[in-house]
């Protein structure tokens, strides 16, 4: 069984809010998130061609990179359980315990904990531990190759309408890069907008570029870090406690959060043309929401927001 031999569920669902239909707008939402419960959104497509060159050359043993947090991880040892693959994640700062490592574990996934000075050269961290396992694949931090931009790039072909803005919250840049292909590919006069989680993220543009196939004209909006990579703020929680209720989509602070709250935002400052429509990317990784819990309220009492 391949990734390639899936189908996999990702509806395009409406949203529906007072503010659009004031500014004669239709926003849309691509559920990514619902692809499957551990290897979700983007992660399910960053990984699918990635399994596929490691199985092409007989390597049993994934070994890949990430912060105690990271999805990525999660979705890789995830991924190795399901295809029958053994798998190694290498953790970025001392060792600890929390939800998204025990249930790396539970699927299999052996730890290595390292210092962040280390952590920096991931292939000389990979040549230490694994350059004599003839075995092991190397997997970069959230899964960045030119494979994984292929993956993303397929999410265009599932689009049934033409959109005039898509919007995706930008990490390594992979993803956006992989919807822009396909963007290109396909000759649609669509805007792709990226929202980089991390400060001072106009940087996310060379990354982009790594993996685009040709030159293509995009937008970043860099203001909606709210303090840098997963960092955030009583805004935006109070944003992603007001939103899940009213639309019953699940969205975290670090990724889709952000994304969606700069849409928000862009409507009301009149960044979009009345009759746009705008497809927002679900790119999943909703249990990160565990390692903010406490920042959210007890739900006493309601606050209109949105």
């Amino acid at each position: 069984m391949s990734f390639i031999d899936l189908e996999i569920y990702s509806p395009v669902q409406q949203i529906n809010h007072p503010l659009f239909a004031e500014r004669g707008l239709s926003v849309f939402i691509k559920r990514d998130d619902l692809i499957h419960p551990l290897i979700s959104g983007n992660k399910w497509r960053k990984l699918k061609y990635v399994l596929q060159k490691a199985r092409a050359q007989q390597k049993q043993h994934l070994i890949t990179f990430g912060g105690s947090y990271s999805n990525h991880l999660l979705a890789t040892a995830a991924a190795a359980a399901l295809f029958g693959f053994k798998s190694t994640g290498i953790v970025r700062g001392e060792p600890v315990d929390n939800p998204h490592l025990f249930l790396c574990r539970l699927h299999g996934m052996k730890l290595i904990f390292t210092d962040r000075e280390r952590y920096r050269n991931k292939m000389q961290l990979f040549d230490t531990y694994f350059g004599n396992d003839n075995d092991a694949f190397f997997i970069d931090e959230g899964g960045a190759s030119a494979e994984a931009a292929q993956g993303c790039s397929e999410l265009i072909n599932e689009l049934d309408e033409v959109f005039d803005h898509i919007f995706c919250a930008c990490g390594t840049g992979t993803t956006a890069a992989g919807i822009i292909n396909g963007i290109d590919q396909h000759q649609l006069p669509t805007c792709f907008n990226g929202i980089p989680v991390f400060k001072n993220g106009g940087f996310i543009a060379a990354e982009i570029e790594k993996y685009l196939i040709k030159k293509h004209d995009y937008q970043l909006h860099t203001a909606y870090h709210f303090g840098g990579y997963a960092k955030t703020s009583a805004q935006l929680i109070k944003f992603i406690e007001e939103f899940i209720p009213l639309t019953g989509i699940m969205i975290e602070p670090v990724y889709t959060g952000k994304m969606l709250y700069a849409i928000f935002d862009l409507i009301k400052n009149n960044y979009f043309s009345s009759g746009s429509k705008i497809l927002a990317i679900h790119t999943g990784g909703i249990l990160g929401l565990l390692g903010y819990q406490n920042q959210f309220s007890s739900f006493k009492n309601t606050h209109p927001y949105l």
